[in-house]
């Protein structure tokens, strides 16, 4: 029955947090995707998409941007459809990368910050970044091609003290447990 399996297709990135207190810098966290090359999964990203872009063929793109956390329910939303990715790519990473530019700040200074990865109705994973409080970035899961039966879902959160630009080319290099 294997052949009638199709794998993740279609997949939602949200993520939420409440707006600083009155008096505040705002708080901006930002959605981040990047795609790996078979040839290469764990190298250099091929390209990163987040706000602001979206990935060249269309694939990945953001449709709910904030840069204050005061939207209802999910303040940023990334779509990535993996069916209609390049075959070249094996791998894609997301992860939440929180703006440095008032003030430095990690999750332990984000107000109830969550996210939530689905497939259609069906929830991949759900959580908070309890695991990685003094982190300013971190990656919440990955999307593997499998063979022929498209891809599949790791889920994990890793926590990153890095500036967005460094983040965003180092996190999905193999990381020592």
């Amino acid at each position: 029955m294997s052949g009638l399996n199709k794998g993740i297709r279609k997949v939602e990135m949200a993520l939420k947090w409440d707006p600083s207190p009155t008096g505040q810098p705002p708080t901006d966290l930002d959605i981040v995707a990047a795609t790996y090359l078979a040839s290469d999964p764990h190298g250099a990203p091929a390209y990163v998409v987040h706000f602001d872009s979206r990935s060249p063929d269309g694939t990945i793109y953001l449709n709910r941007d904030s840069k204050d956390g005061k939207g209802f329910g999910w303040d940023e939303v990334m779509t990535l459809e993996l069916d209609r990715l390049d075959a070249r790519y094996a791998r894609v990473v997301v992860g939440v990368v929180i703006q440095q530019s008032q003030q430095h700040r990690s999750f332990v200074g984000v107000l109830n910050p969550a996210f939530r990865i689905r497939e259609g109705y069906t929830v991949l994973d759900e959580d908070d970044f309890a695991d990685v409080l003094g982190a300013t970035a971190a990656t919440v899961g990955e999307f593997l091609r499998e063979s022929s039966d498209g891809w599949s879902f790791h889920s994990g959160v890793q926590g990153f003290e890095d500036d967005p630009a460094t983040f965003t080319s180092t996190m999905g290099q193999l990381r020592r447990s």
